[in-house]
């Protein structure tokens, strides 16, 4: 199971929204088959795996990621009946699929055909490499990681906005890769307006180059602000971007960025600000599975307090800024007491280049 894993980890940052899955088909202690999920549309681990098993697979055991499916709403044909056909005799299974059509009914007619079936086997470490499209489908949102570069006080930005560069080229290089593996990367109104990121994944020591893969663009811009010139408004042929604005936007400005390509998506407000819970809904009935705050405090404010943020991680570079006027790394109001404090859980902490990395769940 552990080699199936490893296969199935192959493709991060190219299934979503399908799950990562890999497989791996054993016969009399040696392994005869191997397979992993590459992308939507594209054979499923365990038919991969059994392809090159061959006739092989008779009697032998599969051990795959992921319960498999016998449903029809897909791309591709169901994995049970080619189980089946395939001649193998046990399946073992790391973690039960979530997804509705799939829970406990794959499992349940591998067992009604005959064959052994076990669950569980490395679930942890099964759940947690999916830990996105898990919760994608138990909750309808992607799954939100806010990211931050800050000074080990906690500060975003100095008084006048300046933030490059905070963190270290190798923290930098990291960020990038990231980008390539998440759905989409969204960031507040403010920051286009101070930083004018371009918000796309790039590769190559000096991140010259794009990336393959690159994650969709999200603005938050309850006014529609957003200069037509910004950087996160260009290449939309290799790197799509989405507003979300409210009714309270101009309807020329609108105008003009949907006729330059931006994709404008009007939402509620709430205290006169895009409705963020209603955002990630939105996001979630698109198939975004996983996503990318790279904001400044008020945004990062905006979806502590909403509660939709899963996982943090933040890169502090050894530098100490300071000063009541420099921009920290959480915005809005600060609670009253330390009971209104938010607990960070299952916190880790590692190097990268002279930055500490700090990572936790919410």
């Amino acid at each position: 199971m552990t080699l199936a894993l490893r296969l199935a980890a192959k493709g991060q940052g190219t299934t979503s929204p399908n799950p990562m899955v890999g497989a791996v088909v054993v016969r009399r202690g040696r392994i005869i088959g191997q397979g992993f999920h590459l992308r939507p549309g594209t054979p499923h681990a365990e038919i991969l795996a059994l392809r090159q098993a061959g006739k092989r697979s008779q009697g032998a055991t599969l051990y795959v990621t992921l319960e498999p499916c016998g449903h029809l709403k897909k791309q591709t044909p169901p994995c049970v009946p080619g189980i089946l056909r395939s001649g193998v005799r046990r399946v073992v299974i790391a973690m039960q699929d979530p997804n509705p059509l799939v829970k406990g009914k794959g499992a349940a007619a591998l067992r009604r055909a005959g064959l052994s079936v076990t669950i569980g086997v490395a679930r942890a470490e099964a759940e947690e490499l999916n830990k996105a499209y898990c919760h994608w489908m138990k909750t309808g949102r992607p799954y939100v990681t806010l990211k931050a570069g800050m000074t080990l006080d906690g500060k975003l930005a100095t008084a006048t906005g300046e933030s490059r560069w905070i963190t270290s080229v190798p923290s930098r290089l990291e960020v990038h890769q990231l980008r390539c593996y998440v759905d989409a990367v969204l960031i507040g109104v403010n920051t286009v307006l101070v930083d004018d990121p371009a918000l796309t994944a790039r590769t190559g020591p000096r991140l010259e180059k794009l990336a393959l893969r690159q994650p969709l663009r999200i603005v938050v811009d309850s006014r529609l602000r957003t200069p037509s010139e910004a950087q996160a408004l260009m290449q939309q042929d290799k790197a799509k971007t989405i507003i979300a604005t409210t009714a309270a936007a101009s309807a020329a400005r609108r105008s003009v960025l949907e006729k330059a390509g931006i994709e404008i998506l009007t939402l509620p407000a709430q205290h006169g600000r895009v409705s963020l819970p209603v955002l990630l809904q939105q996001l979630g009935r698109r198939g975004i599975t996983s996503l990318l705050v790279e904001g400044g405090g008020e945004v990062n404010a905006a979806m502590l307090k909403a509660k939709l943020v899963d996982h943090i991680r933040l890169y502090m570079a050894p530098l100490l800024l300071g000063g009541r006027n420099a921009k920290g790394v959480i915005g809005g109001e600060s609670p009253a007491r330390l009971a209104g404090a938010i607990e960070v859980r299952h916190v880790v902490t590692r190097f990268v280049g002279d930055d500490v990395v700090l990572e936790g769940d919410l």
